[in-house]
């Protein structure tokens, strides 16, 4: 046996003894915090009947006690989590600081041994990021500052492995040392799996561009073009999951939102947060994100629908810049003239004095402009009369000058305000505005008139500012024009946002986002604003990739090209020339057959409500199909609308009927199909 060998043979022996070692550790782990989380329950139960007795001092008490409860149940459940796969990567490096060797295994989970000594690093933890980026030899890494925009202390080190590992049900599969994360072997057999297997293994193989962005300071707003399949959500959830373990000083969990386009996309999204130790982050359609800004001016009786593409004019900067111009008229002529002069007790409020206090308050809406003139002038009043002979001059000129301003206030609907911008925008641009105003009048609106609304409602209406949110994440974005976003970036100036998409997934040709330019020059636009380019694809086979990459060439004019990830598959499979019928039989032959390979979800994709409707009913004849609208984003089988699907993957895809040759000359249809063609891990059928 040769050198080589018997010291690869060692290296195993010594790892799956490791291994061995960590599981019974996490085993003993799982009985104390069984044992720990019984005793704490029933002493809550306890002090919760003594509370009820009406013991209240021992309220606080109750309150230590169910929080000592949650951590038990949150160790536990972290090292049941853990027990399967207790690490996936190990990093030896020489701390040249220090001068100390560490080797340092990387779990999904964090691992303590006697609850003080870390056995398993977590894999957000900043040494981890190690695992992910460096190359072996010397490099460094920092430690983040959870309460400023510095990357704290810098490390330097040494690197002299990486190594990760292939463990299945507590049995080391093997093990790769390699100079990049998760290597290529180890990552195309994680990819082979079926879905819900892939998403399990996702940790293991992040790869350093999707690391970088994941691991971005979370006080830089983030834009992200990612071709399909290159991660997008993943990145997305992941990071929410880094900056909750590295930031808890700063955000709590309720400044989290995840905003998409679909209930079904946010229910596939939502699903893997409890995995990632995240849990009572906020949720929202766009639509209702704008309208749930709007507070009390949105009413129960209003009703959202669809953005019409004849009226994309709304979804563009243009009506954005527009409306911000009809707000500086309305301010300057109901502020124009804030000059208060008094005969009895002389100059109260001056112009220069005025427009000082309003150039530095640019974001105060008129009306809470009028309040604060109220209170500066109130207080003008008192410092005037102070010393002052007179009896009662205060409290004279005080009722004289009550709600001066504030009178002024504007009282009435940002609807109404909303129909007079319309009102002036068609006269300046030649449009007939009667069906939106008929519309608007009567409580329908798309998400662009909502985003206008925000914004009147913002300039105009609100009292105090919005600081509800500390981190937005949208996933989709394509799929709104740019108007939503100068919108939200506007009312929420002290949010951080992570913007993923891809424009050449824009099924909403007309209004959607077709490049990013509105989005980088003047909506993100600040020097720490970022912009990253995923290109390589990790969903789809190589197969499917190419049939892809042909129909992109006329979607998108070739701006962000797909770099698949070397992965065979099966060719696409395309069935041509059969009556609807005979389509419907052989659907359910096929997906029978993918079922009896193993593949748990599957989809049935069509380009209209119409074919989706008929093939629902047929097809439902002959099995058992998910009601996405139901149960939302589930394993079997779904019959899906191309808008339906976006953001989402399956096993296996067929695409229904799709106009392979209009799609050539048509780049709104080449970008329906190219969506629905990357929606597929695995495999993928074409019904001609």
């Amino acid at each position: 046996m040769s050198e080589n060998r018997q010291q690869k043979n060692k290296e195993w022996q010594r790892e799956k003894e490791h291994l061995k070692e960590c599981r019974a550790l996490i085993a003993s782990n799982i009985d104390m915090y069984t044992r720990q989380l019984e005793e704490r329950r029933k002493e809550t139960k306890a002090l919760f009947d003594e509370v009820q007795s009406g013991n209240v001092e021992l309220y606080d008490q109750m309150v230590a006690s169910k929080s000592l409860e949650e951590h038990s149940f949150h160790q536990l459940s972290k090292n049941q989590a853990a027990y399967e796969k207790p690490f996936f990567g190990r990093i030896d490096y020489s701390n040249l600081d220090e001068r100390l060797f560490e080797s340092v295994y990387i779990g999904k989970h964090g691992v303590l041994k006697d609850k003080t000594e870390v056995e398993v690093v977590d894999w957000r933890a900043p040494i981890s990021t190690v695992y992910y980026e460096n190359e072996l030899g010397r490099g460094t890494y920092s430690i983040p500052d959870s309460k400023s925009d510095g990357k704290g202390r810098e490390y330097q080190i040494d690197l002299s492995l990486k190594r990760t590992f292939d463990i299945e049900d507590g049995a080391l599969q093997g093990f790769y040392d390699s100079d990049v994360a998760a290597n290529d072997e180890l990552l195309v057999k994680y990819l082979s799996k079926n879905r819900d297997a892939v998403l399990g293994d996702i940790i293991a193989t992040i790869q350093k561009e999707q690391n970088e962005i994941i691991r971005e300071s979370p006080f830089h707003n983030i834009l992200v073009q990612g071709v399909a399949g290159s991660g997008k959500t993943t990145v997305a959830i992941h990071r929410i999951s880094y900056i909750m373990y590295n930031y808890k000083e700063r955000f709590t969990s309720n400044e989290f939102c995840i905003v998409g386009g679909s209930d079904i996309l946010i229910d596939y999204i939502t699903g893997g947060l409890p995995e990632l130790d995240v849990y009572d982050v906020k949720h929202m359609r766009m639509d209702e994100l704008l309208a749930y800004l709007l507070k009390r001016e949105w009413k129960k009786k209003y009703k959202i629908a669809a953005p019409s593409p004849k009226q994309a004019w709304k979804s563009k900067m243009l009506f954005a810049v527009e409306l911000e111009q009809y707000l500086q008229r309305l301010r300057d002529r109901i502020l124009g003239n804030s000059v208060v002069c008094d005969e009895d007790i002389g100059m109260l409020l001056s112009q220069k004095n005025n427009a000082t206090f309003m150039k530095e308050n640019p974001d105060y809406s008129i009306n809470r402009l009028l309040i604060t003139l109220d209170e500066r002038l109130r207080a003008r009043i008192k410092l005037q009369c102070a010393g002052r002979e007179e009896i009662g001059i205060c409290k004279k000129k005080l009722a004289q000058y009550k709600n001066y301003f504030s009178s002024y206030c504007y009282k009435g609907s940002v609807v109404n305000l909303y129909l007079g911008f319309l009102e002036a925008y068609g006269n300046a641009y030649y449009i007939d505005m009667t069906q939106v105003k008929e519309k608007v009048s009567c409580g329908i609106f798309d998400v662009y008139d909502i985003a206008a609304m925000l914004l009147i409602y913002y300039r105009a209406l609100q009292r105090k500012p919005d600081e509800e949110f500390g981190q937005i994440f949208i996933d989709e974005a394509q799929d709104f024009g740019p108007i939503v976003y100068y919108a939200l970036r506007t009312v929420l100036p002290k949010c951080y946002f992570t913007i993923m998409g891809d424009v050449s997934q824009n099924v909403n040709y007309e209004c959607g986002m077709n490049e990013w330019n509105d989005m980088r020059q003047k909506i993100f636009c600040d020097s720490s604003d970022c912009f990253r380019v995923l290109a390589k694809s990790y969903r789809n086979t190589i197969e499917i990739s190419d049939f892809a990459g042909k129909i992109l060439s006329s979607a998108s004019k070739g701006a962000y090209k797909i770099e698949p990830v070397i992965r065979h598959g099966e060719p696409v499979h395309f069935v041509d020339n059969i009556s609807i019928e005979e389509a419907v039989g052989r659907s359910a032959d096929i997906i029978s057959d993918m079922q009896q390979k193993g593949y748990e979800t599957m989809a049935l994709i069509c380009f209209s409500d119409v074919e989706k409707d008929e093939i629902t009913r047929r097809l439902s004849r002959q099995m058992q199909l998910t009601d996405a609208d139901k149960s939302g984003f589930s394993k079997g089988v779904m019959v899906l609308t191309v808008p339906e699907t976006k953001g989402l993957e399956f096993d296996c895809v067929l695409l229904w009927k799709p106009d392979m040759k209009g799609c050539r000359d048509n780049p709104k249809l080449a970008k329906l199909l190219y969506v629905a063609a990357t929606r597929a891990l695995h495999e993928l059928f074409v019904i001609r």
